[in-house]
């Protein structure tokens, strides 16, 4: 059998030395500059940071339905049997993911469509708008809001990448049993 040279034996050491090395370098070079890293917004709805928790809003009965759950509400106060029907709809896409989230319709006289709870408004705030959608976090935090003309599609993506990127907590199946 012939002997290796040495410079085919330190191009295979160098080889080795990159494929290792390569990788470190080009994730250094994407955390320093910005390589590779979109700088575009994620979020179709618009981050809500003023806004105060749902337990202050001027609202009197709904509730979440289990106690880690997100809650989508919205404002029903026009063209509320079509609204309600909408993010009935919405809810029901979420397909196996649909149980971490209550529905609250805020307003509205029709009957409750199932799953969904129902809130009256007390008196005026601020931010309600007819037809206004708000995503909640399970702390009651509000995270999205949403324009009342607002694809369903868009907020759909929204809440299925919210519930991707927070992930049910472990006790979540007890709470429900």
């Amino acid at each position: 059998m012939p002997a290796q040279s040495p410079v085919s034996s330190r191009a295979k050491l160098l080889a080795l030395f990159a494929v290792f090395l390569l990788p470190m370098a080009v994730a250094w070079g994407m955390v320093e500059w910005r390589w590779g890293v979109p700088e575009g917004r994620t979020a179709h709805g618009r981050l809500t940071p003023d806004l105060p928790e749902l337990a202050a809003w001027p609202l009197v009965g709904g509730a979440k339905q289990g106690a880690d759950d997100w809650v989508l509400a919205f404002d029903c106060s026009a063209s509320c049997a079509e609204q309600a029907d909408r993010w009935w709809r919405l809810h029901r896409a979420l397909g196996r993911e649909a149980h971490r989230v209550s529905r609250l319709r805020l307003g509205g006289s029709s009957e409750a469509l199932p799953g969904a709870a129902t809130a009256e408004w007390t008196e005026e705030a601020a931010w309600r708008a007819p037809g206004r959608l708000w995503i909640f976090d399970p702390e009651g935090r509000p995270v999205l809001q949403y324009a009342p003309g607002v694809e369903t599609s868009l907020v759909l993506e929204d809440l299925e990448h919210l519930l991707e990127r927070n992930p049910a907590p472990p006790t979540a199946r007890l709470h429900r049993e």
